[in-house]
């Protein structure tokens, strides 16, 4: 046991784990160790003497005024060398010669520390990252398990499975990697950290960490969107009118968010300003797109979003993810409609409502500010609607209902037949170029034939010709 104390701070410099935790560890194999040896009923206690440093071992035994149990019993003679106040009927603590234990000892402490050692280790990892919880972190690449990477993080392996690995990402062992420590959880095998470069958290801390106005609580993000890997949109707000949340989180030149950007491989992030203005909020977040008219309708938490025809496409995104990011941001249900598109049923509505007597444009287009976007819209709405036009009392307005169904009738025939002529000018076209492909695959072998005959022009002079030439010569 010489130099026990010395190992035991070593270990525990080492290991990063508690001395007491050792110490209990190497009093726990000590006891079991005594008790295979003793034998288990017997009551033995294992305590650390810090100034011998040394495992001692008591057993606790019954004092009595005659032994009749050598093993559970001791005199009263004897019990006052442990404790000169013991009287008859007492416990107390026998110290147990613990020489001679030999290999079994050794052997069940060592197993006993070992793994008292890694539980505590354990323990401390996970005590360590469950406040980390919430953080980015950054790691080496180690390995890969059935898609998942196996990140080091210096004391303990955490990993990035791949549903939150960020598609078109890759990585080699060795590579260095920054995630976002998404959850830590206990389990046999000892702590799981799981990672994510994939989640909208990921995104919000790189610009806290990017933006001081952010960590000093000035700018704050009020909403985010992304599709990890393609684009993001996230929107600000300041608590300081002095202070451009918009800017700040763009830095000089871009710094700010270029640093990201980078960080996130290329991702596309869009920052709008936050209003409480729910119009105003819905314009921002579908940038870089321009807005013509905003229609809202606040019962089904929608808008219609008119844009200009050559804004069409950029406002929808790549298939739709513009638009898609746009409604996560906002919470809002976004239909995206053109101006041309809108003009259109601006004149539906007008045709519509003239069946009422000085009744047309104007009321169409107080009925588009009211949400009424189709004719669908205004065959099935309400005649209180209706009746607060001018001049429409409720017969005019189920007069209006039913015209609307007839043109809703009409409106699906001339885009059937409509659809019908494209796809019989298209069968044309299809069958033109049919034509022209076989008149192409003919025209070789003509020329093919030209050939030939130029070929049997050229043909040398027949031997009997030669000769005659040469005999003329």
């Amino acid at each position: 046991m010489l130099g026990l104390k010395r190992e035991i701070d070593q270990i525990a410099k080492d290991k990063g784990i508690d001395k007491n935790v050792i110490v209990g560890a190497l009093e726990e194999a000590m006891k079991q160790a005594a008790r295979k040896r003793f034998g288990a009923d017997r009551e033995i206690e294992a305590r650390f003497n810090e100034e011998l440093g040394e495992i001692e071992l008591f057993e606790f035994r019954t004092v009595v005024e005659e032994v009749n149990d050598a093993e559970r019993e001791v005199d009263m003679r004897t019990a006052a060398e442990y404790d000169p106040e013991a009287e008859a009927g007492d416990e107390i603590g026998v110290k147990l010669d613990t020489e001679g234990f030999g290999r079994i000892l050794a052997q069940t402490a060592k197993q006993v520390i070992i793994q008292r050692v890694r539980d505590a280790e354990r323990d401390t990892i996970y005590d360590e990252y469950k406040e980390r919880k919430g953080e980015i972190l950054n790691g080496i690449v180690r390995r890969f398990e059935k898609g998942s990477i196996i990140v080091d993080l210096g004391r303990a392996e955490a990993v990035l499975t791949v549903k939150e690995q960020v598609p078109r990402e890759n990585y080699r062992p060795g590579d260095r990697i920054r995630a976002y420590v998404l959850e830590v959880t206990t389990a046999t095998k000892g702590p799981q950290i799981f990672l994510s470069r994939a989640c909208i958290e990921m995104l919000t801390k790189l610009f806290e960490q990017e933006v001081p106005e952010m960590y000093e609580g000035i700018v704050t993000i009020e909403s985010s969107a992304r599709e990890a890997g393609g684009r993001s949109k996230i929107a600000v707000a300041s608590r300081d009118s002095d202070v451009d949340p918009v800017g700040a989180c763009v830095g000089m030149k871009g710094s700010r968010v270029q640093a990201v950007v980078q960080e996130l491989r290329g991702e596309r992030i869009d920052i709008v300003p936050f209003s409480p203005d729910p119009a105003r909020y819905v314009c921002s977040a579908l940038s870089p797109a321009a807005v013509s008219k905003v229609i809202i309708d606040e019962a089904n938490q929608s808008m219609d979003v008119i844009v200009p025809d050559d804004q069409l496409s950029l406002a929808i995104g790549r298939k739709g993810q513009n638009v898609r990011l746009a409604v996560q941001l906002t919470g809002w249900k976004i239909d995206i409609k053109s101006e041309s598109k809108m003009r259109e049923v601006a004149q539906w509505l007008a045709e519509a409502v003239s069946v009422v007597e000085g009744c047309g444009e104007p009321e169409a287009e107080i009925l588009l500010q009211q949400g009424i976007a189709s004719l669908d819209d205004l065959s099935v709405c309400e005649n209180e609607l209706l009746t607060q036009l001018p001049g429409i009392d409720e017969a005019g307005a189920a007069t209006i209902k039913v015209r609307a169904g007839e043109l809703i009738i009409q409106k699906a025939q001339e885009e059937a037949a409509a659809q019908a002529a494209a796809e019989e000018e298209a069968r044309r076209a299809a069958e033109e170029a049919a034509a022209a492909a076989a008149a192409a695959e003919s025209a070789p072998s003509d020329d093919a034939e030209a050939a030939d005959a130029t070929e049997t022009s050229d043909e040398p002079v027949a031997p009997e010709a030669a000769e005659e030439q040469d005999t003329s010569s």
